[in-house]
């Protein structure tokens, strides 16, 4: 259970729920005999990845400052699972985009009510323990945001191997220090590297990023901007009709158009003077994208997965 946390009147936070988890999709299918994404599934214990964030999302922000972004194909498992959890706001994303939409839909909702806001971005596909150490890191971020405000504040973790499907992140000069927690400049990112330059890396300090950041809601918004001129067009196109009753069709609109875009590789990568890095020490942290490292997190702490382990082996040999 997590202990009651630090809560803003600034703070609002997004949860990101769009993705399909097609690395996943052969190990649920032959687990469940149908398809589920993977956030919807709960792999061990009696919350899925997706309660599990919204949760954690609720010890840092009321449920009236929580906006969830999930696939409409995925409503109804969404809404189940939501049940007793008060979230205001759930989205509906039309098509996936790729992350940078992903990001920027529910953004756009919160810039409509709070452009002063500080937002904190929770994936729901990771695995964190101990839940009350990774949510206070967070709220440092959080806090890092409102002082730099002109940065983004990733939450990273330090490597124990050169993982070669995470983005990398070279830390720079300490910036600030946000309840004894180093918050550091970035020089440069590396995006899924191959393994000489993830070796090389790693030797020299770097850090995986995992996507969880706290921001000033109009920086994100303008940076944004920058990177994305076409995609940021449409949103703005959406923010005047939000809460009126032509916001459904002006979202359908915009989603014929919207362009496909990373956030990491076509935002944080050009950017890296707007970015700063806290450590996420003292939690075991993964994404779990892939059956093993599901697998391998839950044995790790003596737990058992849900699945029975010989669906890991038949996932493998078709590729997912």
């Amino acid at each position: 259970m997590i202990k009651a946390c630090w809560k803003s009147d600034r703070v609002w936070a997004i949860v990101l729920a769009g993705g399909e988890g097609e690395r996943v999709r052969s190990l649920v299918r032959r687990w469940l005999g149908r398809h589920r994404a993977k956030q919807y599934c709960t792999f061990a214990g009696t919350r899925s990845m997706f309660q599990h964030t919204v949760d954690r999302a609720l010890e840092l922000a009321p449920p009236e400052r929580i906006v969830t972004v999930i696939a409409r194909g995925h409503r109804e498992d969404a809404l189940a699972q939501l049940d007793g959890r008060a979230i205001r706001k759930v989205v509906l994303q039309p098509e996936n985009r790729d992350t940078a939409a992903g990001i920027f839909l529910p953004l756009a909702y919160i810039r409509a009510q709070d452009p002063d806001a500080t937002v904190v971005i929770f994936p729901s596909d990771h695995f964190v323990h101990p839940e009350d150490r990774f949510l206070e890191i967070v709220q440092n971020a959080a806090t890092a945001a409102e002082w730099l405000s002109d940065r983004l504040v990733l939450v990273a973790v330090r490597p124990d191997r050169p993982e070669l499907e995470y983005g990398w992140i070279e830390p720079g000069r300490e910036l600030v220090s946000s309840a004894g927690t180093p918050v550091r400049a970035v020089r440069r990112f590396l995006e899924k590297p191959d393994e000489a330059r993830a070796i090389d890396a790693m030797a020299a300090g770097g850090l995986w990023n995992t996507l969880v950041l706290g921001a000033k809601v109009e920086t994100l918004w303008n940076l944004g901007s920058r990177c994305f001129p076409g995609m940021m067009s449409l949103f703005d196109q959406l923010l005047p009709a939000i809460g009126t009753r032509q916001e459904s069709r002006v979202l359908e609109g915009i989603y014929t158009y919207m362009p496909a875009h990373n956030f990491s590789s076509g935002l944080l990568e050009r950017v890296p003077e707007q970015v700063a890095a806290i450590e996420l020490d003292g939690v075991l942290w993964c994404d779990w994208g892939k059956p093993e490292r599901i697998a391998d997190t839950l044995l790790r702490l003596g737990k058992r997965p849900a699945f029975p382990l010989e669906l890991i082996a038949a996932s493998q040999a078709t590729g997912a």
